[in-house]
């Protein structure tokens, strides 16, 4: 077995993503993944790359900004290497408004997307007919149109990485020995781990349910209605989700949860009422204690570093966490807000 640069442990979004900017700074990598690629919650459905809202800004709201933006030259370098389609797209979001003081909300956080978004994204309060055929019931006939908001197929992106990688001599395995630096990226039971391991609360994992039905709209901005975001895939398809379950007997297990969100879709968009549904998903999501994703060297343990964490946005942070990670493990730089560490937790 050929020696390697950097082992990294976890075949979801953050580990191919950090494994594939290791890759393009000329290092030899591998990827070792018990369960194969995408198996955990980054094999999903939904993919929602939605940011956060523009007030009270912070370090991690920058990061997932400059992460939302460069998106789309990481994407596509991906599919050049690897000829698959992760099923990108920035199509943008609409929201509806409820009231007038949700209408003023709104218009103010356009004056700060305006500022903190420097022209490189919009978010604006449009009249609901501007949006087209496929838009959610607004009561005050409003809507917000943010531009910043991307779309990406959740298994189809892991598969895209997992094709470029191997485009690149990457071996992706499900047993090997580590050698050089190693990173793990092993999920909410890489969470579960650090727990034992540490002594501590570091994090654990929220499951969440979501549905993939059969609907045309993959030009359309995704929505999100009442707590739910409908999100229409390059594929003809479009998800549904999620769930946010902290308590849970069987991880990948629907039940009637499932059910409500796609009442509740319906609901807010009657369109969707003959769509067959066509996938019904259940997975558990990594949530670290601090709510932000966790990089970093792992305390105590040379030459070992944690990128895990992502929870719901990760794979809209995954372009700059993987770069960050990969600037900290092969050039010893450390880029990562210090929020995103193990001093925050």
């Amino acid at each position: 077995m050929a020696s390697v640069d950097v082992t990294v442990r976890g075949a979801g979004a953050f580990g191919l993503s950090v494994a594939w900017a290791c890759v393009q700074r000329g290092a030899s990598v591998r990827v070792v993944d018990p369960h194969g690629v995408g198996a955990g919650s980054s094999g999903g459905v939904v993919g929602a790359l939605a940011p956060h809202v523009p007030e009270n800004w912070n370090p991690k709201k920058q990061f997932q900004l400059e992460s939302l933006l460069m998106a789309q030259a990481f994407w596509d370098g991906v599919t050049e290497a690897g000829g698959t389609s992760p099923g990108y797209g920035r199509t943008g979001r609409l929201q509806p408004l409820a009231d007038a003081a949700a209408v003023d909300l709104a218009r103010a956080r356009g004056e700060g997307a305006a500022d903190l978004w420097r022209g490189q994204a919009t978010w604006r309060v449009i009249d609901a007919a501007e949006a087209g055929d496929f838009a959610p019931h607004s009561p005050t006939g409003l809507l917000i149109h943010d531009t910043l908001t991307g779309r990406l197929h959740p298994r189809q992106s892991c598969d895209a990485l997992a094709a470029a990688l191997r485009a690149r001599g990457v071996e992706i395995c499900t047993d090997a020995p580590d050698q050089g630096a190693v990173i793990w990226a092993a999920g909410w039971q890489g969470l579960l781990d650090l727990n034992d391991a540490l002594g501590r609360k570091i994090g654990d994992g929220v499951k969440g349910q979501a549905a993939l039905l059969k609907f045309e709209a993959r030009d359309a901005p995704q929505l999100f209605v009442g707590g739910l975001h409908l999100v229409p895939h390059a594929d003809g398809t479009l998800a549904i989700g999620s769930t946010s379950e902290r308590d849970f007997d069987d991880p990948t297990g629907v039940d009637a949860q499932c059910d409500s969100l796609i009442a509740r879709a319906i609901e807010a968009v009657p369109a969707l009422a003959d769509a067959p549904v066509i996938a019904r998903w259940a997975g558990v999501r990594p949530r670290a204690r601090s709510r932000a994703p966790l990089l970093g060297a792992w305390p105590g343990r040379d030459g070992h570093f944690v990128a895990n964490g992502g929870f719901k946005i990760g794979f809209g942070m995954a372009p700059k966490a993987a770069f960050a990670m990969a600037d900290l493990v092969l050039e010893g730089r450390d880029t990562i807000p210090e929020g995103f560490g193990f001093s925050a937790l």
